[in-house]
């Protein structure tokens, strides 16, 4: 059954990422249940939900969820007359698979943002500070004579460019060198114009999408950050054929398990809250585009959603633009008023 149902989500070009989860799901389904697919029932879905709950390490609503669209669509796949497994079970056993998952003993998709509630975009003063600090530290990692300059810059780096073009963990550390693009309309930024994603996030288990992300002249103080790394900074470890942007210190691409906890240790020596992730600096990049007045098309594009609804999640303007907002429609209507 297995064996089936993994053919079948390869026949729909769904990636190994995807697949190989939700089979090790099902693994840990059953054996949980302790009874094979043909015997389960809605019972061991709940009894397995209340067991996701308990303990100190509670999942969130959405894996849940996942887990339970998972059980869902094995079922689904069992059901199917076109495979066989019922007239097969029924032959074998004497019983067949049902449908163990249904309205009321699965998680409802409530609400568009179910991440949790202290993940927020960074203030202008906490971008200030965490940029100031890891130059800071650059700076004195070098003055030391110690080891740790080269990785102290790449980090420095790759959080500013995470910030500056809004993007996600998987997509910063699968940058190459290649992906650097210039833009005809920009010269004076060389080949800084632009990053091409190729890794971006599929569509319901599918290929990664690209997206071309075009460098903004509000963020232009990346093109020197990133010219300074790859012509000056890169070159000292002779990466030869390789062409990942991000390297480590012995030559191989920085991981996404890596950067995180990299970004969680300078965020704790800077002394930033806790709740604030790798993942906050793309929040505070459609923030800060929309208060900077970019059409919200324009930034949808340029984070790779596909739904502008999507892009509306991500948004929360700061108490500095509320404020002169609000100044503004003050004084364009008591001003009028006054007029007349």
């Amino acid at each position: 059954m297995l064996v089936g149902w993994e053919r079948q989500q390869k026949s729909r070009l769904l990636s190994e990422a995807t697949i190989e989860p939700r089979i090790a799901l099902l693994r840990r389904f059953t054996e949980f249940a302790g009874s094979f697919p043909w015997e389960w029932n809605a019972g061991d879905v709940e009894d397995f939900t209340v067991s996701l709950m308990s303990g100190g390490a509670r999942l969130a609503p959405s894996t849940i969820r996942g887990y339970h669209l998972t059980l869902r669509m094995f079922c689904d796949y069992l059901l199917d007359g076109r495979y066989g497994w019922t007239a097969e079970c029924e032959h074998r056993f004497g019983a067949i698979p049902s449908q163990v998952c249904h309205d009321f003993n699965t998680v409802a998709h409530l609400s568009e943002y179910e991440g949790r509630p202290g993940r927020r975009p960074f203030t202008y003063d906490e971008l200030q500070h965490l940029f100031d600090f890891l130059d800071t530290r650059v700076e004195r990692v070098q003055r030391s004579g110690r080891k740790g300059a080269w990785a102290a810059l790449r980090d420095a780096q790759m959080i500013k460019t995470c910030y500056a073009y809004g993007l996600r963990r998987r997509e910063l550390c699968n940058l190459d060198v290649a992906d650097l693009r210039p833009n005809p309309h920009m010269r004076q930024w060389g080949r800084y114009g632009a990053v091409h994603v190729r890794y971006g996030k599929g569509v319901r288990g599918g290929t990664p999408r690209r997206r071309t992300v075009l460098t903004v002249p509000e963020f232009d103080w990346a093109v020197d950050g990133l010219r300074q790394w790859v012509e000056q900074a890169r070159p000292l470890l002779e990466p030869g054929t390789r062409d990942a942007l991000w390297l480590t210190e012995r030559g191989q691409r920085i991981s996404v398990k890596t950067m995180d906890h990299r970004f969680a240790w300078l965020r704790e020596q800077a002394g930033l809250d806790a709740d604030l992730s790798l993942h906050c600096l793309r929040h505070s990049y459609v923030t800060h585009l929309i208060e900077f007045g970019y059409p919200e098309r324009f930034v949808t594009e340029q984070v790779g959603h596909s739904y502008a609804s999507t892009t509306a999640i991500y948004t929360s303007v700061s108490n500095d633009f509320k404020t002169k907002t609000l100044k503004a429609a003050l004084a364009r209507v008591y001003e009028s008023t006054e007029e007349r």
